[in-house]
């Protein structure tokens, strides 16, 4: 997320900053930017003690390519150990990286990007020359430091490295509460602001300020991550009745008064400068403008709606700016899941329109440090059974039906492979990625060992999937699931952490029709004897019975997610 200056590096003069950082001394440039033939951004995106990980953009101003190799060499004793997006080989200390078959093409004023893991000792110094086909090129000088490069709002590359994360005290009451419930009460979820009740407190429970104040105290002298949902469009959840919320379609100065304004009023609050808020935006909002719209089947008159009206990307472009102005304040924005925006019809789309809306209102792609995906889902994180590049007797895994010629299998994949998708439209190359992991552990007594039988490509793929749902369309109070990986920083690359942003035992949708207050509609796909609709292929809804509202405390779901948590607890 660094945002630095580019300049000729025959007129650089590197410094070495005490972070690791090079800095660079920006000269005139008469000839203008048209005369860099390329530049180079290299950012370390995460380190440690014996490694790291590293992000390359290249971006060519010369003439198109239709291959490319870009070359550098380190000072120190780096080696590359793995890479993705480009072959990269290694002599001594020169480094070679060059396109892989599906990333040659490279126009004139085009960029692409790829990355790799590295081991080192000693100095992680920066390399400060770069060739594109033997032609040397501008210096982006990116950071250093595993997380802790910054740009120039103060703000580090992955706000979870080196931090602790709050643990919201009213959720872990409840957790404490419940029998084996304490093996996870101390585990850090998401702080959901639902409803403009939600910021001062809602029903004697803690509003925003109470959590920052809680969370100062659970700081200490460290670093401390705070992780807010902002949840409250205009027209909210366009297709699923569950979890509309309380203003109408319309309602897009509503949302920005009295719902963004104060929040951003808070967190802007010098009192809370020391903490990492981490905000991210409307969950299922965008994606249902690309999939659930037009003359698809699964389209519903009120995604069309807010499609139309554009409120959906105005609000979500006005809540990037305002929050994205304050500088301990980190925006992820939803990405769905790779059961929605996987396919080829769905992925291209939805980062072009994430792009739309990350530069509406005032907002800029600086404003995003990242994405988040499988919030509040349950896809798999790593499907180890079977992979999209399988087949069986002939038959593509992608025509199983489970699969149904999805790119994507699970949503580790899924996210590194989006984001490269978003830095190709535009986005910053140091973006990262956040997974959901509170339900998608699928372990228990349910979990496939291996490989499914192949006796045809749906034996194979249904007998191994750990994902046990019915169909990847099925979101509500999923029966089977599980807890998923504890949350973690910097866990794979390109993705900044595992979180619980879902809290576990919090409900997805009641079962049955509830009257409340809450703006919460009743929808089919959480009553387990409905037998579906087209987005979720007319399967049953393979929901958990006695359901209360979505968000309240949900007992046996709490419990089974324990019992298959995996890894186990």
């Amino acid at each position: 997320m660094s945002r630095t200056k580019s300049a000729l590096l025959g007129a650089l003069v590197l410094l070495a900053g005490a972070s690791g950082t090079a800095v660079a001394a920006v000269p005139a440039d008469p000839a203008g930017i048209a005369a860099i033939p390329c530049t180079v951004d290299y950012k370390v995106q995460n380190q440690w003690d014996t490694g790291f990980t590293a992000a390359v953009t290249v971006t060519n101003n010369s003439a198109a390519k239709t291959s490319w190799a870009v070359k550098w060499a380190y000072a120190g004793n780096q080696k590359v150990t793995s890479g993705w997006n480009a072959k990269i080989s290694q002599s001594g200390t020169a480094v070679t990286a060059a396109n892989e078959t599906y990333n040659g093409t490279l126009a004139t004023g085009g960029s692409v990007s790829f990355g790799f893991n590295a081991s080192y000792s000693g100095t992680n110094a920066l390399p400060t020359s770069f060739t594109l086909d033997g032609v040397t090129c501008n210096v982006d000088d990116g950071s250093g430091g595993g997380g802790g490069g910054s740009d120039p709002s103060g703000r580090v590359d992955n706000p979870y490295a080196g931090a602790k994360v709050y643990v919201n005290p009213e959720w872990s009451a409840k957790a404490a509460a419940e029998t084996g419930g304490s093996r996870i009460s101390n585990q850090p979820t998401g702080v959901w602001l639902d409803r403009i009740a939600a910021i001062n407190g809602a029903s004697g429970s803690m509003g925003l300020r109470a959590h920052l104040d809680a969370a100062l105290a659970q700081k200490g002298s460290g670093e401390e991550v705070v992780q807010l949902v902002v949840y409250d469009l205009p027209g909210r959840d366009c297709a699923a009745l569950a979890s509309n919320g309380e203003l109408g379609p319309t309602e897009i100065d509503k949302y920005k008064t009295q719902f963004i304004d104060p929040i951003a009023a808070i967190l802007a609050d010098s009192k809370y400068a020391s903490l990492r808020i981490v905000t991210t935006i409307e969950i299922d909002s965008l994606p249902n403008l690309v999939t659930n719209t037009g003359s698809r089947a699964t389209a519903t008159p009120q995604c069309d709606t807010m499609l139309a009206n554009g409120n959906y990307v105005k609000g979500v472009g006005y809540a990037l700016a305002k929050l994205g102005a304050i500088p301990n304040v980190y925006n992820y924005l939803d990405a769905g899941h790779h059961g929605w925006i996987g396919w080829d019809d769905n992925f291209a789309p939805s980062a072009t329109l994430f792009k739309q809306a990350a530069t509406s209102e005032g907002a800029t792609v600086d404003d995003v440090a990242g994405f988040i995906t499988n919030t509040a889902n349950y896809s798999a994180l790593k499907e180890n059974n079977f992979t999209i590049n399988d087949t069986v007797n002939g038959t593509s895994v992608r025509q199983s039906k489970w699969v149904d010629w999805n790119r994507y299998v699970d949503e580790l994949s899924f996210a590194q492979g989006f984001r490269n998708q978003l830095v190709s439209v535009g986005f910053n190359s140091g973006i990262g990625m956040l997974i959901d992991t509170s339900r998608n552990g699928w372990g228990g007594t349910a979990r496939p060992t291996g490989p499914g039988a192949t006796t045809s490509v749906d034996t194979y793929v249904d007998g191994g999937r750990y994902d046990r749902r019915i169909h990847v369309g099925n979101w509500c109070n999923q029966a089977g699931a599980g807890l998923g990986e504890r949350p973690q920083a910097a866990p794979a690359p390109g993705i900044d952490a595992y979180v619980w942003m879902k809290p576990p035992g919090e409900s997805d949708g009641s079962s049955s029709a509830i009257a409340n207050d809450e703006g919460k509609g009743f929808d089919r796909m959480c009553d387990p004897t409905y037998t579906g609709n087209p987005r979720n292929n007319n399967n049953m809804s393979g929901a958990l019975p006695n359901a209360p509202l979505s968000g309240h405390w949900f007992s046996a779901q709490f419990q089974q997610l324990m019992t298959n948590a995996n890894p186990p607890l």
